[in-house]
């Protein structure tokens, strides 16, 4: 059982493209630390309706570069099937740890499909990627984030071209797809290809939201934010 284990941790080590969880798993195997191993490896964060959330870290029960580029294979395979074969895929992000590179990640795994992909300019908020799904004319979105979830998370949720969250059975097409994918030396991520958005992306979503305000609305109206 613990050959097994480390032979599993062994051939993700082999694959994982981050030089920084590469380090932190090669600690763990040559310790042979099977409890934090086992703890890694134990199966893998499961993709629902609320797409994924975890703790930063190497393996499969962690969120990582490994773990975000099968999910945007996955997603990209999805949207293929769907007839969506050259649509456009928006990606947003926050300012958490790794949140610009699974972006960046996600970006290239969707022009390596044959989707168009395009990033909004920094991190923003999770309604601009809602607004700008719906904006452009996109087929899906993407956001890197785990909303409230301690600083050690991250998250990966996906929204389809409606601009909301996916709901079932979407969720369990995607989930399929992603446990389709073998290797991720099998999966294209070109190094350029796609599009980074400019402010004009914000400022339609500003001018929206602004307009939603009638004339005799209140002005005074407070703000609580936490």
């Amino acid at each position: 059982m613990q050959d097994d284990l480390l032979a599993r941790a062994k051939a993700w080590l082999a694959e994982d493209p981050d030089a920084d969880t590469r380090a932190e798993l090669a600690e763990l195997i040559d310790a042979e630390d099977h409890a934090e191993l086992t703890a890694r490896f134990s199966g893998t964060l499961q993709f629902g309706t609320a797409g994924l959330r975890g703790e930063l870290g190497a393996g499969p029960m962690r969120m990582n570069r490994s773990v975000v580029i099968r999910a945007a294979a996955g997603l990209a395979a999805y949207l293929r099937s769907q007839g969506h074969t050259e649509g456009l895929v928006v990606i947003g992000y926050d300012a958490r740890h790794k949140s610009e590179d699974f972006a960046r990640d996600t970006a290239a795994v969707m022009t390596g499909a044959g989707l168009r992909a395009a990033v909004l300019p920094r991190p923003l908020p999770t309604p601009v990627l809602a607004f700008a799904i719906r904006h452009l004319g996109a087929v899906a979105g993407v956001e890197v984030t785990a909303s409230h979830n301690p600083p050690r998370d991250n998250g990966y949720k996906v929204y389809l071209g409606d601009g909301s969250q996916i709901v079932p059975p979407a969720d369990a097409g995607i989930a399929a797809e992603i446990d389709a994918v073998a290797s991720l030396h099998d999966v294209p991520r070109p190094t350029a290809g796609w599009q980074t958005l400019g402010d004009d992306v914000l400022d339609a979503y500003l001018a929206r939201t602004d307009a939603v305000l009638s004339p005799g609305s209140p002005r005074t109206a407070r703000t609580v934010y936490t």
